[in-house]
C-alpha cells in the first residue's frame, strides 16, 4: 500500500506489470555474484509458483527467522529451530543452491523497511459523517465477520464466529437474533422478485481457521421465517464470496463462489440445473480466491467475470465466457506473495468510460507480519485496450478494503477504506481512512476518530436510510491476530458494530 518508496523499488524490480522497468538491481551493484546467481536462483525455484520477492522487500530478521524457514519445506528441505536446515535426497533443490538462494535474501535484505511517503493533505475530522453505534453492549468479545445493509428494509444484517449467529439491526440499531447458522457468514446478498419473501443468500465460511477443511456453505433462507435454509452447495473450502450470475442463457442462476482455502482452495461455477440443484465447476484451481466481479467484459452477450487471488500467486485474473460452457483465463496484474491481496473493485476513476481497477493490499497474518511500505490502496487505470497502469497508490498499513463511490456528492469519486492490521501503536491508528477526492485525481485523506470504538475487519456500503447519501457499516473482529504479543488492545472489544451516517448535502 504505497509511493514514491515502493515505487521505485517497484520499478528496479520489475515486479508489478504496468510498472515502469529499470536494469538496476537493488543493495548490490552490478554484475555482483550474489546478487546475479540469486536473481536467477529465484526465479527458478521461487518464480515457478509466484512472482519472485526481491531481498529489498522484508527485513534481514524476517527473512531469515520467518520466511526462509517456511519457504524451505516447499523445496523438500527440513528446517530445525529456524536455523539448520537438513537436505533429503527427495528435495527438489541442492544443497549448494539452497545456500546461495539464503546467502542472496540475507545479505541483500535491508535491517529495516522504512515506511511509504504519503504526500496526501490529511485532516482529523468527521468529514460529514456521524457516528451510529448500539446502545448497549451485548456482554460477548466482539467477532464480527459481516456486516451487510438491506437498504429495502433499513436494516443491517452481521454475523459472528462466537455463536455463528445471523443478527438483524434496525435503524435504532438494536439487535434482534435471527438463528444460528452452520458456520459464520461472511457475505449477505439480498434477493428480491416480488414472487417469494425476501430471501437472504449467505457465505458461511466454515472455519476462521487456516486449515484445509471443505466446511462451508452456500445457503438461502427467508429471515423473518423459521423454516430450516435452503443449502445451495456445501462441503466448500473456506468460501468468503458469492456471485450470481447466469452464465449459461438458461435462465436460471448460477453462482461463482471464491473458497479462500488454505494450501487447497478455487474459484468454482455452481450451474443451476432444471431440478434446482447444482453441480460444481472448478474454474481455477488454486487456493486464495478472494473476489469475483461479473459482467460482460468482451461485449459478446454473455457473462465474463473477474476474479483475486491472494495467498500466494496473488493477482487478478479475467476469465471469458466460451459460451460452450468453459472460461478462458488471462492474467491481468500480477502482485508478489508479501503484498497479502485483500479487495479490488471496477469503476470508471477518471470518468473516460473504460472500467479502471482499485486494488487493496494489506493481509498481515501470514509469515512476514511486520508493517510494510507496500499496503495500501492502489488504482490502475484502463489504457482503453484492457491494459491496466498504475496511477496512484496510497499507503495505508494493514489495508483490508476499499470502495469509490462519490460520498460527498460533489460529482468525482472518494474511497473508505477499512485496515484490519494497521498500526496499533499510535494513539489513533488508522483503522479506517476516508480519501476525499480532490481535482486532479487527488484525495484528501481524513481520519474519523472512531478507531477507539473497534477493530474493523469488514465493511459495507449503501443508502440504508434512503437520504440519497451513501453510508458505512463496520464491523468489529476484537479477538486475535494482533502482531505484536506485547500489545495491548486499547479499542472497544464488546462493540459489534457502527454506522457512519452520511451527512452529504
Amino acid at each position: 500500500m504505497f509511493k514514491p518508496t515502493i515505487l521505485y523499488t517497484l520499478a528496479i524490480l520489475g515486479l508489478l506489470t504496468g510498472c515502469q522497468s529499470s536494469s538496476e538491481t537493488t543493495n548490490a551493484t552490478v554484475g555482483d555474484p550474489v546478487a546475479t546467481e540469486g536473481e536467477a536462483l529465484a526465479k527458478q525455484y521461487c518464480g515457478s509458483c509466484h512472482l519472485p520477492v526481491s531481498p529489498a522487500m522484508l527485513d534481514k530478521t524476517t527473512w531469515k527467522n520467518q520466511v526462509l524457514p517456511a519457504m524451505a519445506p516447499k523445496l523438500g528441505l527440513e528446517v530445525w529451530q529456524k536455523t539448520h536446515y537438513f537436505r533429503p535426497a527427495s528435495a527438489s533443490i541442492s544443497q549448494t543452491d539452497w545456500d546461495k538462494l539464503r546467502t542472496y535474501y540475507e545479505t541483500l535484505a535491508p535491517d529495516s523497511l522504512h515506511p511509504a511517503s504519503d504526500q496526501t493533505k490529511s485532516a482529523d475530522d468527521w468529514a460529514g459523517f456521524s457516528l451510529l453505534k448500539p446502545g448497549e453492549s451485548t456482554g460477548n468479545t466482539a467477532t464480527t465477520t459481516m456486516v451487510a445493509f438491506d437498504p429495502a428494509q433499513q436494516q443491517v444484517y452481521s454475523s459472528n464466529e462466537t455463536d455463528a449467529g445471523l443478527y438483524r439491526w434496525g435503524r435504532n440499531l438494536k439487535p434482534e437474533r435471527l438463528r444460528t447458522l452452520p458456520s459464520p457468514a461472511v457475505q449477505a446478498r439480498f434477493i428480491n422478485d416480488n414472487s417469494k419473501p425476501e430471501r437472504i443468500a449467505l457465505t458461511c465460511i466454515g472455519t476462521m481457521l487456516a486449515v484445509d477443511q471443505p466446511a462451508g456453505q452456500l445457503i438461502e433462507l427467508a429471515p423473518d421465517q423459521a423454516n430450516d435454509p435452503t443449502v445451495l452447495t456445501q462441503q466448500l473450502p473456506r468460501p468468503i464470496e458469492s456471485t450470481p450470475g447466469d452464465f449459461n442463457h438458461d435462465g436460471l442462476t448460477d453462482w461463482l463462489v471464491c473458497g479462500f482455502g488454505h494450501n487447497m482452495g478455487g474459484l468454482y461455477l455452481l450451474r443451476q440445473r432444471p431440478d434446482h440443484q447444482f453441480d460444481k465447476q472448478v474454474i481455477r484451481n488454486v487456493a486464495g480466491a478472494t473476489q469475483v466481479i461479473t459482467g460482460d467484459f468482451n461485449r459478446d452477450g454473455w457473462l465474463d467475470c473477474m476474479a483475486l487471488f491472494a495467498h500466494a500467486d496473488e493477482g487478478i485474473w479475467l476469465f471469458t465466457n466460451d459460451q460452450h460452457g468453459g472460461f478462458t483465463e488471462r492474467m491481468v496484474l500480477r502482485f508478489p506473495p508479501v503484498y497479502g491481496s485483500t479487495s479490488f473493485q471496477l469503476i470508471d476513476m477518471n470518468r473516460d468510460g473504460r472500467l479502471d481497477i482499485i486494488y487493496t493490499a494489506g493481509d498481515n497474518s501470514d509469515y512476514s507480519r511486520i508493517l510494510k511500505p507496500y499496503h495500501g490502496i492502489y488504482i490502475f487505470l484502463n489504457d482503453g485496450h484492457d491494459q491496466y497502469k498504475q496511477q496512484t497508490f496510497l499507503p495505508l498499513n494493514g489495508c483490508t478494503k476499499a470502495v469509490a463511490a462519490d460520498f460527498d456528492k460533489d460529482g468525482d469519486l472518494d474511497i473508505a477504506a477499512i485496515a484490519f492490521f494497521a498500526d496499533l501503536g499510535p494513539a489513533s491508528p488508522q483503522t479506517f481512512v476516508y480519501y476525499e477526492g480532490q481535482p486532479a485525481q487527488t484525495f484528501r485523506r481524513h481520519h474519523l476518530p472512531i478507531s477507539q470504538y473497534g477493530r474493523w475487519i469488514c465493511m459495507d456500503v449503501n443508502d440504508w436510510d434512503h437520504d440519497g447519501n451513501l453510508d458505512i457499516a463496520l464491523g468489529n473482529f476484537s479477538r486475535g491476530f494482533l502482531n505484536s504479543p506485547a500489545y495491548k488492545p486499547t479499542y472497544d472489544s464488546y462493540l459489534p458494530l457502527i454506522v457512519l451516517q452520511n451527512n452529504a448535502h
